[in-house]
């Protein structure tokens, strides 16, 4: 079956960096596009970032756009989120999704999640 584990979240101060992975497993990797998304406290989920099958495409909400970076890694079923110059605001828990195809910004399958809190 389809899963996807997120790892790599953690309290950090303001302007400080994270990198999160998420390692997905149970279909074909690289005939999806995958992204990441965020929930903060009392918010609905919304999007952060997206990437292309083969990762040449990326693209990015305002709110993140210059300061985080998506990648992945097709020979390690690996998407990758590194965020740096992070903002109070940036705290939720972040969510990577594996994008429904045709879709640029809807998930079908989603991982459990992983907390990332910036203090300020």
């Amino acid at each position: 079956q389809v899963q996807l584990v997120e790892s790599g979240g953690g309290l950090v101060q303001a302007g400080g960096s994270l990198r999160l992975s998420c390692a997905a497993s149970g279909y074909p990797f690289n005939f999806y596009r995958m992204g990441w998304f965020r929930q903060a406290p009392g918010k609905e989920r919304a999007f952060v970032s997206g990437i292309s099958f083969s990762g040449g495409n990326t693209y990015y909400a305002d709110s993140v756009k210059g300061r985080f970076t998506i990648s992945r890694d097709n020979t390690k079923n690996t998407v990758y989120l590194q965020m740096n110059s992070l903002k109070p605001e940036d705290t939720a828990v972040y969510y990577c999704a594996r994008l429904r195809p045709g879709e640029s910004y809807l998930g079908d399958c989603w991982g459990q999640g992983t907390q990332v809190t910036v203090s300020s």
